[in-house]
């Protein structure tokens, strides 16, 4: 069944949500000037690699990436499939103790972290265990809700700018080997995985695909230049979330809430939550299409207990930017080796298909 619109609004609303929180400050870090040039780089990084792997999945027909490893050789899951359900789930970690300590930091200062946490997994496995088709509904039924409030304020986050911040346009420092720079490319692996999964449940055309790619684009240039426009260079570099703390200085007056941060804030944590399930649900897959005597009610029990057990062993913010550079490497494989795999081996089964790539 075609649900290019369904299958297009999940790949955008997972990506802002993962753009705003920890790029800004990733990207802040890794240069004192010319940021647009890094964004730029990893945003043609991560069109390039959805091509490639958009083309491969046009091969392979109605299979998903699963089957088509499963059906090479005997090596291919563990290259592949393993690195892919260990980034699942070292993703899963990274989300929900970023949004503990998120939601600890602005309006949650008393609650235990440990509620939180539980509180955001138990919300992503429900929508998990119900299914490809109920993270379908649930993701337009989210985007329909929260996308216009991301661009009420995304249009209202100028309000105290300083365009003279923007100078200097081109860097003179190196930022491509700083931690940071490589840190940021989170936000492009391991989302674009999802499309790999939905098929045999839903075909999509790849172009709404690459144009809401290009949509992220000012997503990605504005979540960094408005905290950089907002306190300068020297300033925004000092936050962990610079673009949440800018929209703290927004006065809007005709609002009758003190705090509008809360809005957009629910709004992305939602987008997370989804991603989260979307995380959940595919790790699920890996297992059970690689092991089918497991279980995947079972599995998509054990993998959030143990999600969260982890959570519970990172005590603080340093630890978690520590687990960002323990993955890189695993995050560049991901970004390089599964689209190009996808493109080469779908290739090389195209005759033995019959389906033939929407485009």
């Amino acid at each position: 069944m075609d649900r290019t619109w369904q299958v297009t609004l999940i790949y955008f609303i997972t990506h802002v949500g993962l753009i705003f929180f920890i790029y800004p400050g990733d990207i802040i870090n890794s240069t004192e000037d010319g940021h647009w040039i890094p964004i730029l780089l990893g945003f043609t990084v991560h069109i390039i690699a959805i091509s490639i792997y958009m083309k491969g999945l046009g091969y392979i027909g109605t299979k998903d990436v699963v089957s088509l490893y499963l059906g090479i050789g005997k090596g291919m899951p563990f290259l592949f499939l393993l690195p892919i359900g260990v980034y699942f789930l070292m993703t899963c970690i990274v989300i929900v103790r970023t949004l503990g300590e998120i939601m600890t930091i602005v309006f949650l200062s008393s609650t235990p972290l440990w509620a939180i946490m539980f509180l955001f997994l138990v919300i992503s496995t429900y929508i998990a265990i119900k299914g490809i088709q109920s993270i379908f509904r649930t993701g337009v039924l989210i985007g329909f809700l929260n996308v216009p409030i991301i661009l009420f304020f995304f249009s209202t986050s100028f309000q105290n700018v300083d365009w003279r911040y923007i100078f200097p346009l081109i860097s003179n420092s190196s930022f491509l080997s700083d931690p940071d720079y490589l840190k940021s490319f989170f936000v492009f692996s391991g989302g674009f995985l999802i499309l790999g999964f939905v098929q045999p449940y839903a075909t999509f055309r790849k172009r709404h695909i690459l144009i809401a790619a290009l949509a992220l684009l000012p997503f990605l240039i504005f979540s960094v230049y408005v905290p950089l426009l907002t306190f300068g260079q020297a300033t925004a570099s000092t936050f962990n979330f610079p673009f949440i703390i800018t929209l703290d200085t927004i006065s809007i007056s005709w609002v009758m809430f003190d705090r509008i941060t809360i809005f957009l804030l629910l709004s992305l944590i939602s987008f997370l939550m989804l991603f989260l399930a979307i995380a959940l649900w595919s790790t699920m897959r890996v297992v059970t299409q690689s092991f089918p005597v497991m279980k995947p009610l079972y599995l998509l029990l054990l993998i959030p207990i143990f999600v969260f057990i982890v959570c519970m062993m990172i005590p603080n913010w340093k630890d978690i930017e520590e687990l960002f550079w323990w993955n890189m490497y695993l995050r560049f494989y991901i970004l390089v080796a599964i689209p190009l795999s996808t493109y080469f081996f779908g290739k090389h089964l195209k005759g033995r298909s019959k389906y033939e790539a929407i485009d």
